[in-house]
């Protein structure tokens, strides 16, 4: 069977295109052979497991450890029963060292031992029965919660000073959050905090996304086995829509070779990527819709809706608040700043958010379309007053995502009205100091900032911000879009004006 573009489960070379997965923690190696407990930890789907269980066979394999890739979660549903979880635990392990070690390198029978000891005395009779130090991962672990999450730290903490002859010379805990973070009461409404059972912890390495010519070397192997290839540009673009998130890596590479280019002897180019980002953005899929549902959640709330505005966190968002959504992948930190982390997901956030609103628009695209198919956006801009004016301002307060509800509404207007053609390119960020929009609509680009309207400065502010905005795109017109949310008649809110401004031209939309 010829290997493919793999986007669920571990990844197997003799199956799936892959990169080397040892190569993707060099720094784990250096903790095993300093006997060190750390926390290996990045969002789902980026390649933990493919790549510990790489590493591991790799140590075992080379004669001086004992190594297995262990497995935290199915103690999950059994957060309040300690006992009931370390057994169920310990039965999975059994099994898991089975299919990874021979014979003679398995741990013993488990001990008899109270809850809450269950798991410290196995590993105790496993380092002492074994004939070389054991270097273990135990993955998902961050699916324990309440005192069963706490007991297994401690217990790994109580050993930790017997190694490596009485207990694991190295344990990595891997997950999708750092320790820090381990939530000890469910819902998130408490945190271990720095009096963490854990504290023996070393490190907390992350591993990296993809490089863009780590990108370019994924998609190689398929050309190498296939013929097909993907031009430079293409990678270029794969590599710009996911920033080398690998679920997406794949998932665009996939859906280009496999739906939409399946002729082998045709490439992939960037039209096709474009196209395949798009699929990926609107299905919604698995790795898409379980960062959709943590949107619901105040911590990420608090994190993501300045971001919208272009503004600030406020007083009480904690440093956690933000390290927590920079773990859950949502995020990441770029030149000191916190961004959403690639842009499919810039394009997936405001979407989801507004997708049932965007529904219940009562809009055509081809009222804004020109007879010669250019889109009309004074038109445009127009209807969205009118909107506004009518039924979008009190659809706004019904946002989740309240104090970015109008930004939200004219990104569902505009979604609504483009989805006949176009597309909208997005940049927000914390401390940005407003919401940058480009319209894309066949061959045509628009240039939209999208401010909200707080004193007679404003207007001055958000005209010279659009004018380093049109600067940046390379257009020499664009559009400002002022939210005006004071209690005033609509007469004085609602206008259109034309400001030239650092020789660029902005019309200004108060609404």
């Amino acid at each position: 069977m010829p290997r493919f573009f793999n986007i669920a489960g571990r990844c197997d070379p003799s199956k799936h295109y892959m990169l080397p997965a040892a190569r993707r923690l060099p720094t784990v190696r250096e903790l095993v052979e300093r006997e060190a407990y750390y926390v290996l930890h990045a969002p789902r789907q980026c390649g933990k497991t493919t790549s510990i269980v790489a590493l591991s066979a790799e140590l075992t394999h080379e004669g001086r450890y004992v190594s297995a890739v262990l497995s935290a979660e199915v103690g999950a549903p059994l957060s309040t029963d300690i006992g009931a979880a370390e057994a169920a635990i310990l039965n999975e392990w059994r099994g898991k060292v089975e299919g990874q070690l021979p014979e003679e390198l398995r741990p013993p029978p488990w001990p008899d031992a109270p809850p809450a000891n269950r798991i410290a005395s196995a590993l105790r009779a496993w380092a002492r029965s074994s004939p070389r130090p054991l270097a273990l991962f135990i993955d998902e672990i961050d699916a324990l919660q309440d005192e069963t999450l706490v007991s297994v730290l401690r217990q790994l903490r109580s050993g930790h000073g017997d190694r490596p002859g009485l207990f694991p010379a190295s344990i990595g805990l891997v997950g999708l959050r750092d320790v820090r973070d381990y939530l000890v009461k469910a819902g998130g409404s408490g945190r271990i905090g720095s009096a963490s059972p854990f504290n023996i912890k070393e490190e907390s390495p992350q591993l990296p996304a993809f490089t863009r010519d780590e990108v370019g070397e994924l998609y190689a192997q398929h050309t190498a086995d296939t013929g097909q290839l993907f031009l430079p540009q293409a990678v270029d673009r794969a590599f710009h829509w996911t920033q080398g998130q690998p679920w997406l890596v794949n998932r665009l590479a996939r859906e280009c070779v496999m739906r939409l280019v399946p002729d082998r002897a045709r490439p992939i180019g960037t039209a096709h990527v474009d196209e395949a980002a798009e699929i990926v953005i609107q299905a919604r899929e698995s790795h898409i819709d379980s960062l959709v549902a943590r949107l619901e959640e105040d911590r990420v709330r608090r994190v993501v809706q300045p971001m919208l505005l272009g503004g600030t966190t406020a007083a009480d968002v904690l440093d956690d608040d933000v390290a927590y959504v920079l773990d859950l992948g949502l995020l990441v930190k770029r030149g000191g700043q916190a961004l959403i982390a690639n842009p499919v997901y810039r394009e997936v956030v405001p979407r989801a958010l507004s997708y049932l609103q965007q529904m219940q628009i009562w809009q055509e695209p081809a009222w804004y379309v020109r007879p010669d198919g250019r889109l009309d956006m004074p038109k445009l801009m127009s209807g969205f007053q009118q909107f506004w004016r009518k039924d979008g301002h009190l659809a706004a307060a019904g946002f989740r995502y309240t104090e970015a509800g109008p930004h939200l509404m004219l990104m569902a207007f505009l979604q609504r009205i483009l989805n006949g053609g176009g597309r909208i390119e997005r940049e927000y960020a914390l401390g940005r100091g407003a919401l940058d929009l480009l319209v894309a609509w066949k061959d045509e680009r628009f240039a939209i900032e999208v401010k909200l309207r707080r004193d007679r400065s404003t207007l001055r502010d958000g005209v010279e911000k659009t004018v380093r905005y049109l600067d940046a795109v390379g257009l020499s017109e664009g559009w400002l879009v002022l939210f005006d949310l004071r209690k005033l008649a609509w007469d004085r809110k609602v206008f259109n004006r034309r400001v030239r401004s650092g020789g660029k031209i902005v019309h200004v939309v108060g609404v």
